[in-house]
């Protein structure tokens, strides 16, 4: 089959739709259903194609992996029936109508056969699989647009797509040359391992799909869902500061909030104030390359939280401490609650370097068990602590 041909098999629709129908003893014409009135006046059945649209759902099949990739198309005709007076609108008309949907349905699939010409089999040969015909509606909406002209007239008709319809491109296949073989040369050699010229790599890095919980405290187990997360060496970064890799699979890694640093005391680096304060925060994953630098992941968005262990209230001076509680750079803001409902927001506050310690003075609240909640950066702690208020 020539490429070529394809080309011409819109065409080659619309004639194989008529031969099919002139076979089951039909007139079958071609063309605008206004048209279809002029010249002789015998009962008639008239194929309209109104609309050609991409086929989506062959959008991806590729013929010729070697050649430019197809088009598919969708044609969509409309089917009107002429009684032996030219109407469209009488009894005879519709019974025609009738029988030419009943045709259409009969035939389902629009196949090739040694009974068409030649030259009509090269235009269509090239389809995967045989053409196949769907009734749509045909609503008054659609047939008044498609007949507005001022010669035209309403027509009651029918409409069918037919798909997949293929058209190829004539450019010849480009095939890839062959591996390990010298065709600069006459006659081509055989050069093997000699002609390596990139190094496949097994993946281009880890991506990360997501992360559950997507908020979590210092201290924390999470797991990061993605693919190809079997890598042994795989670092995990939270903004930057490397978290601890706790176990891995080809989906899913499981990483501690903490720090792999080295720490003074018992706390890590996180905890300790002295990586990300609580707030949104980027987290991804890295693989160490033998030439010192990385492959990174993608960067999701986490929220790291605040931690409130105890507060207490002396002499005005409110005191909260915890973990991630905000350092000098951060937005640190505490909300005193009574019986749930909100009393004062304290905003300006005094913090301490390692983020563990809150320090607010001249505080007056009523005597009563207050509640009080610590936002750090956009994010709230999840605990609620609670001291008697000693205003008047």
């Amino acid at each position: 089959m020539a490429r070529a041909d394809s080309h011409r098999a819109i065409g080659g629709v619309s004639a194989l739709l008529q031969e099919h129908l002139t076979r089951r003893g039909f007139n079958a014409t071609i063309g605008r259903p206004e048209a279809a009135t002029e010249g002789e006046t015998a009962a008639k059945l008239n194929l309209f194609l109104y609309e050609t649209v991409m086929d989506g759902s062959m959008r991806n099949i590729v013929i010729d992996p070697d050649a430019p990739p197809p088009l598919w198309l969708t044609l969509r005709y409309l089917l009107t029936a002429f009684d032996d007076s030219s109407l469209s609108d009488s009894i005879d008309a519709h019974e025609l109508l009738g029988q030419g949907m009943m045709a259409l349905h009969d035939l389902n699939f629009l196949r090739l056969d040694d009974v068409l010409p030649a030259t009509l089999r090269r235009m269509l040969e090239a389809n995967p699989e045989p053409l196949k015909i769907t009734f749509d509606d045909a609503s008054p909406e659609l047939l008044s647009k498609l007949m507005q002209g001022p010669d035209d007239t309403y027509r009651v008709s029918t409409a069918f797509q037919v798909r997949p319809v293929l058209l190829m491109s004539s450019r010849s296949p480009a095939p890839a040359p062959l591996v390990g073989v010298d065709l600069t040369v006459d006659p081509a050699a055989t050069i093997g391992l000699a002609g390596l010229g990139l190094e496949a790599i097994p993946s281009l890095g880890s991506r990360i799909d997501r992360v559950e919980p997507e908020a979590f405290e210092p201290g924390a187990t999470i797991t990061l869902f993605g693919t190809d997360l079997a890598i042994g060496t795989l670092e995990a970064m939270l903004d930057g500061h490397p978290l601890r890799v706790v176990a891995q699979s080809a989906d899913r890694v499981q990483v501690q909030v903490a720090s792999t640093l080295p720490t003074d005391g018992p706390l890590d680096q996180i905890s300790a104030g002295r990586g990300p304060s609580a707030g949104e925060r980027g987290l991804s994953l890295r693989q160490p390359l033998p030439n010192g630098r990385f492959r990174g992941s993608n960067v999701v968005g986490v929220a790291l939280l605040p931690v409130v262990t105890q507060a207490t209230l002396a002499a005005g001076v409110l005191t909260i401490d915890g973990t991630l509680l905000g350092g000098g750079a951060d937005e640190v803001i505490v909300i005193a609650l009574r019986d749930g409902l909100p009393l004062r927001v304290f905003d300006t506050v005094v913090t301490q370097p390692d983020q563990r310690r809150i320090t607010i003075s001249g505080v007056v609240i009523p005597v009563a068990r207050i509640g009080l909640v610590v936002r750090v950066n956009g994010q709230t702690a999840r605990q609620t602590v609670f001291v008697m208020g000693v205003g008047p």
